[in-house]
């Protein structure tokens, strides 16, 4: 808990952690009207579905981008700006009049978050490397705090009855805050490091952390979500506890990334990941034995232990020599994000082919592929 102490006790830590919260608010708080929103334009799943993925699209067409802006602006000031426009692009989607302005108002949506994921993820490395402190771990916990927020937030829908109001009050509070701790990050650069020509060798580490951060990920989404559905179906729980299983897995994950960074610092980066995911392997063990407590327990035994994998892939992202921190954490995102949007979708063909248990024995597989390839980043570094 020191980082978070740290993070409490210290304004250079807490506006940057608060960005990640902040992100997480206004995307929860749209979350909640997607339904509304479906109904007011009265357009069908597979339109809503399309107009969903044009917020993904816009997440996607920026990451190629978000390293150069990092880059040229500076890193404080790239994540101001982003959560300047990702304030503002949070208010569109809810104003749409007709589906065509829904699609181009969650591109915007999703292009805005998508600089400000980057720039806060290099924000924190950079700040780490600078202060010689560890809390990125912490500062993803507040991230998903933010999504209790948004939930919460949830309680006002009777007394606001105004989606649009509900997202501007949101918006403002959350934005305010953030206009007071601007100060503490928004003249931070990157520091100067001696970049080497495009190589194997550098590419390597790359792409072992973009194959984790895309299982990982993937993995999160899955259990988002088809957790309910395995409770329902497989393990033939009560209607009380079908939601129970992400429950556990949120709390321990938010849980987990508020302890991950003490533990980091011990053990390193690496042994953390690895650490993880043997967490998440006993985790998806106990969810596949069928039994309702051991299913509930093993999603909270996953979500501890994915807390910690990605953070620490962005530390490290953000930390391998001869590359660029925002370039690193632009690949790191980017593999990630990929895996978060794409791995539900082929684990639901396996689930409509194979049944549901198929599915998470097909995410117990890809963990330990998760733990091999940790193998070989370790092995990487002794040699």
């Amino acid at each position: 808990m020191k980082s978070l102490q740290l993070i409490f006790s210290n304004p250079r830590y807490f506006g940057p952690a608060w960005v990640f919260a902040s992100l997480n608010i206004w995307f929860g708080t749209w979350a909640i009207y997607i339904p509304s929103v479906k109904e007011k334009l009265d357009i069908s799943k597979a339109d809503l579905g399309i107009a969903l993925f044009c917020l993904s699209l816009g997440v996607f067409v920026i990451f190629p981008l978000a390293s150069t802006i990092i880059n040229r602006l500076g890193v404080g000031k790239a994540t101001w700006y982003g959560v300047f426009l990702s304030s503002i692009a949070a208010l569109f989607p809810l104003l749409a009049p007709n589906y065509y302005v829904l699609m181009v108002s969650l591109f915007l949506f999703g292009a805005t978050n998508g600089l400000t994921d980057i720039a806060m993820n290099t924000l924190v490395t950079e700040i780490e490397k600078e202060d010689k402190q560890n809390f990125m771990s912490a500062a993803h916990g507040f991230f998903s705090l933010g999504g209790v927020i948004a939930g919460l937030g949830s309680f006002l829908i009777p007394w606001i009855n105004n989606p649009f109001l509900h997202m501007v009050i949101m918006v403002v509070l959350v934005f305010s805050v953030n206009v007071y701790f601007k100060r503490n990050y928004f003249s931070i650069q990157a520091a100067p490091i001696e970049k080497e020509p495009f190589s194997l060798k550098l590419f390597k580490p790359l792409l072992l952390l973009g194959i984790i951060g895309f299982v990982s990920m993937g993995s999160e989404g899955a259990i988002v979500d088809w957790s309910g559905l395995y409770l329902k179906e497989v393990v033939l729980a009560p209607e009380l506890l079908i939601g129970s299983g992400f429950l556990a897995f949120s709390i321990s994950m938010t849980l987990g990334r508020f302890l991950g960074d003490g533990i980091s610092a011990r053990i390193g980066s690496i042994k953390i990941v690895a650490l993880g995911t043997c967490i998440a392997i006993l985790g998806y063990v106990l969810v596949l034995t069928g039994s309702i407590f051991w299913a509930i327990t093993g999603f909270a035994f996953t979500g501890l232990g994915f807390s910690v994998i990605v953070p620490e892939l962005f530390r490290i992202g953000g930390n391998i020599k001869g590359v660029d921190s925002a370039q690193g954490v632009s690949f790191i995102a980017g593999t990630g994000y990929a895996g978060f949007l794409l791995g539900p979708v082929i684990l639901g063909f396996i689930a409509e082919n194979g049944g549901l248990k198929n599915t998470f024995s097909v995410l117990l597989g890809v963990a330990v592929l998760v733990l091999i390839v940790s193998q070989a980043l370790t092995r990487r570094k002794r040699g």
